[in-house]
């Protein structure tokens, strides 16, 4: 029987992240992972394919990566596409917003040989970030103090007070205690049901189809957002991965269009050819027509909060707490967050203790009170945001009249908007 300071269950991006932080403060710890272990040539073959999903990463998920030595695996692979613009703009409607390089730069500075745009994120897709963490995970300066379980799920859990603890029972039959068990097993959370955590939803009624396609135009470095009478469409810049990429950059995106339900289920049945030129026009052509369309999925849109994020002995982190709606792509941000502030509470409360307490009840409740109103505002305001420029009340005159004056106003207000960057940023 092992026994750990601290068992994860879920190694995703939050879940590995968390342990790859916690082995770096030599703190023992166990990762649970359902999902079988791939080896690296099973690796380079998901690899070597374009995913049409990408991770908005802000500057204080990068920094986060960077602490636990994963970022530089994602650089040197250059599998990632910075952006120094956010651009937001309203079909059939005079406002607009430019967030960054363009609207915080002086003639001067432009001009410049040595200028560099400053940079307000990067796209990254999913499993660079998850290879990259999975290096780190094998890596001798974290083995001493990290281990990993691939391939097993947790069939029990079980409480043994509060000096000792969880017991938690494989499918294999092994058992393993700890201190801290931690919920990192995404929006249908065992560890959240087993311990009867309930939890508050909103499903907006809305589907999201995900592509990557091809612009004739490039990216130039920005990620664009339409906000459109249906829904949200973001055009997110991809990494080129292809010789044919490199020679002519900047032209593949990521593509996540919110559309009412059945109109998106409707649409995904339709040809490729179909569903790009519907694209293209829905974005009023920002980028040009679309040369190429690949890998088209659709899933249904909710919000969802744990009503608690702790219990005795227990947290969650990431998306088993909460998930919002992907209209700002903050998601993993807010799920990286979770893991920066439960470590840095961990860390301190077991100092001050002298060294013995850990995990305890007052800790995971002031991570609780630092983390749940925050993600609670972020999913409160990107719900407000869709209603306002999707909802049945947004083709009314009056409503759309003071939306775009209110972007046109926000627009000049240059102070605010470099407040807007710094926030979306994270830092």
């Amino acid at each position: 029987m092992k026994n750990n300071h601290t068992l994860i269950i879920g190694s995703g991006i939050v879940g590995a992240t968390l342990a790859l932080k916690l082995a770096q403060e030599k703190m023992p710890v166990t990762l649970i992972d359902a999902r079988p272990e791939r080896d690296e040539s099973a690796w380079q073959h998901v690899l070597s394919k374009r995913d049409a999903r990408v991770y908005a990463l802000s500057m204080a998920s990068i920094n986060l990566l960077n602490d636990i030595g994963a970022w530089q695996k994602i650089a040197a692979s250059k599998r990632k596409a910075d952006y120094s613009q956010m651009q937001v703009w309203q079909l059939n409607g005079m406002g607009e917003l430019l967030f960054g390089e363009s609207e915080d730069s002086s003639a001067e500075d432009n001009s410049s040989k040595n200028h560099e745009p400053t940079l307000l994120g990067s796209m990254v897709e999913p499993a660079v970030i998850e290879h990259a963490l999975w290096q780190r995970l094998h890596e001798a300066d974290v083995s001493e103090y990290l281990t990993l379980i691939a391939g097993h799920k947790v069939v029990n859990m079980d409480w043994l007070g509060a000096q000792q603890g969880y017991r938690v029972t494989l499918d294999s039959g092994e058992a393993i205690d700890a201190r801290l068990l931690v919920g990192a097993d995404g929006r249908g959370s065992f560890v959240r049901q087993q311990a009867a955590i309930g939890l508050d939803t909103l499903d907006y009624n809305q589907t999201a189809i995900c592509c990557a396609i091809q612009t004739e135009k490039p990216h130039q470095a920005t990620a664009r957002q339409a906000m459109l009478p249906t829904g949200t469409l973001a055009l997110l810049p991809l990494a080129d991965i292809t010789d044919a990429d490199k020679t002519n950059p900047q032209h593949w995106q990521s593509i996540v269009w919110t559309l009412p339900r059945n109109q998106a289920l409707a649409l995904i049945e339709e040809e490729d050819r179909f569903i790009a030129d519907k694209l293209a026009a829905a974005s009023n052509y920002e980028l040009g027509a679309i040369n190429q369309i690949e890998s088209i999925a659709s899933f249904p849109l909710a919000a969802q909060q744990a009503k608690s994020y702790v219990a005795d002995n227990l947290v969650l982190i990431g998306d088993a707490a909460h998930g919002v709606h992907p209209l700002a792509g903050q998601g993993l941000n807010l799920g990286m967050l979770d893991v920066q502030v439960l470590c840095e509470q961990l860390k301190h409360d077991f100092a001050r203790s002298g060294g013995t307490l850990w995990g305890s009840n007052q800790t995971l409740r002031h991570y609780e009170r630092s983390r749940r109103p925050h993600n609670s505002l972020m999913m409160h305001s990107f719900s407000a945001l869709n209603w306002l420029f999707a909802g049945s009340l947004t083709q009314l005159r009056p409503v759309q009249q003071i939306r775009n004056e209110g972007m046109y106003r926000v627009s000049k207000i240059k102070p605010l908007m470099r407040l807007f960057a710094k926030q979306a940023s994270g830092v």
